[in-house]
C-alpha cells in the first residue's frame, strides 16, 4: 500500500501527533508518500514533532496545526484552518486523548476527559465532513480503546456529575468513540468510511501517567493499524467497524444497539451545538 495508489498524494490530519502513537502514525503515513498535518496543543511540541517526522526519511510534505481540543471554539478554529490552508482532506485520524486522574471542567463547562476524548473529535469530524465527502476516498479513523468494553453508560452521570472515577471517565469516553463510529457510519452510508480501533496497550505518556503502567505492545504496530484504516484500498468499503489486533472484532454490546448509539449521537450534537446528520431511512 502506497500513497501512489491515489491520483494525488492524500492529505491526512492526525490529532495529538506531537508524541506517542500520533507521531508514529504521522511518520508512517509520510513514509507512504502521504501529506500529513501534525496537530498538537503546544506550538513548540508540534514544531519539534513535525521536524522529527520530516527528517526521518523520504516522504510526503508535513504541515503543522496547533489547537487545544479542550475548547470547542478552538476546535472550530482548527477546522477553519484546514479549510483555509488546504481546502481538501482525505483522511482524519482522531488520535488525541487524555486520562484525567481527577475531575476537571473545561472552559466550556464539560468534564475534561469527555470533552477532549469524545466531544472534540465528534465536533471536528462533523466540521470537516464537507472536505472528506469531496475526497475520492474519504476516511475517518477514531482511536478508541478496549477499555470501552468496561464502560458504564449512566445517562445521568456521563460527565461524572454525581460520581467520578478516572478509569470510568476514560472508559466512557472510549465507548463514546465507538458509539460515534457506528452511528456516524450508519448516517453517512458509504459517502465516507468511518472506523475505530484499539491500538494496543502501548507505553505512551497517557498509559504511564494515567494508568501508571507499562504496556507490552509495540507503538509501530498500533500506528500501522490506523495508517491502514486511513489509506488501504481494500478497506475503502469497510465502515462502522471496530478493529482489534488489526482485524474487525465485536465491540461492546452497547454499540450494537442502534437506540443507544442514536441517543448518544443526538445528545452529543446538542452538547456541541450541531444539527447533526439525519437518521437513515428505515
Amino acid at each position: 500500500m502506497t500513497a501512489h495508489e491515489f491520483r494525488r498524494a492524500p492529505l491526512v490530519l492526525v490529532t495529538g501527533a506531537s508524541d506517542g502513537i500520533g507521531r508514529e502514525t504521522a511518520h508512517q503515513l509520510r513514509a507512504t508518500g502521504a501529506e500529513v498535518i501534525v496537530h498538537g496543543r503546544e506550538t513548540n511540541r508540534v514544531a519539534a514533532a513535525a521536524t522529527a517526522v520530516r527528517t526521518a526519511g523520504a516522504g510526503g510534505e508535513v504541515h503543522e496545526l496547533v489547537g487545544d481540543l479542550a475548547s470547542l471554539a478552538a476546535v472550530r478554529r482548527l477546522a477553519d484552518q484546514v479549510f483555509e490552508r488546504f481546502g481538501r482532506l482525505d483522511a482524519l485520524i482522531n488520535n488525541a486523548g487524555v486520562y484525567m486522574r481527577s475531575r476537571e471542567l473545561t472552559g466550556d463547562g464539560f468534564e475534561r476527559t469527555f470533552a477532549v476524548n469524545h466531544l472534540a473529535p465528534f465536533l471536528l469530524t462533523h466540521l470537516l465532513l464537507p472536505l472528506l465527502e469531496e475526497s475520492t476516498d474519504g476516511r475517518v479513523v477514531n482511536v478508541a480503546s478496549v477499555a470501552h468494553q468496561n464502560a458504564r453508560l449512566d445517562w445521568d452521570n456521563l460527565q461524572g456529575e454525581h460520581e467520578f472515577s478516572a478509569y470510568g471517565a476514560y472508559a466512557l469516553s472510549k465507548l463514546g468513540n465507538v458509539l460515534f463510529t457506528v452511528e456516524l457510519a450508519r448516517r453517512l452510508g458509504h459517502r465516507v468510511a468511518v472506523n475505530c480501533l484499539h491500538p494496543g496497550v502501548i507505553s505512551t505518556k497517557l498509559l504511564r501517567q494515567g494508568f501508571g503502567i507499562q504496556g507490552p505492545d509495540r507503538i509501530e504496530d498500533g500506528a500501522a493499524v490506523a495508517v491502514r484504516l486511513a489509506l488501504a484500498p481494500d478497506l475503502a468499503p469497510t465502515t462502522g467497524r471496530y478493529f482489534l489486533s488489526g482485524r474487525p472484532a465485536a465491540a461492546s454490546l452497547l454499540a450494537a444497539d442502534p437506540r443507544v448509539a442514536g441517543r448518544f449521537y443526538e445528545l452529543s450534537c446538542a452538547l456541541v451545538d450541531l444539527p447533526g446528520l439525519p437518521r437513515p431511512a428505515a
